[in-house]
Order: C-alpha cells, then structure tokens, then sequence
C-alpha cells in the first residue's frame, strides 16, 4: 500500500542542484524529504510525505490524527528502517 505520511518540517536548505529540502521528523524518525511540490512550506509546517516528496501541507490537529490512524494499522515499519545518507 503506498501511503502519505505526515511529519513536522525541522530544517529547510537547498541541496547541490537548487532543490528545496527538509529534514522531516516522524514522530522522532527524522528523514531527508523534497519540498518541491510545497515551495511555501517552512520550518514549524506539517508536510504529508510520500516516497520522499513532500506533496501538501496540513496543519498539526490533522498531521496528529493521520499518524494515530497510521500507528494504529501498524503502517509505519518503514519509517525505522535505516535509509541512505
């Protein structure tokens, strides 16, 4: 099942090529994450991720709720294995 999953936007810089990124937090699991689809999100913004891409904002209330629901269907295995640097 392919799922969007929403997570706390830490840190913004721009990578190598220009590319706005972010470091996420999940809940604690921080991963590396595009925000080109959401050029307006900033540090302090709730970002539903999906395979790396930011792809909208949703403010905290729902951002809670969504990753209740998540943990509750055990659909988040994925966020604690190790990725690549």
């Amino acid at each position: 099942m392919c799922l969007g999953v929403p997570g706390k936007i830490i840190e913004i810089e721009d990578n190598a090529l220009g590319m706005p990124m972010a470091k996420v937090s999940f809940s604690g699991i921080n991963k590396e994450v595009c925000l080109a689809y959401v050029p307006e999100a900033q540090v302090g913004d709730y970002v539903v991720v999906h395979v790396g891409f930011a792809i909208s904002k949703i403010d905290e209330d729902e951002a809670m709720q969504v990753f209740e629901y998540l943990k509750e269907m055990e659909e988040l295995a994925e966020l604690e294995i190790d990725q690549p640097e």
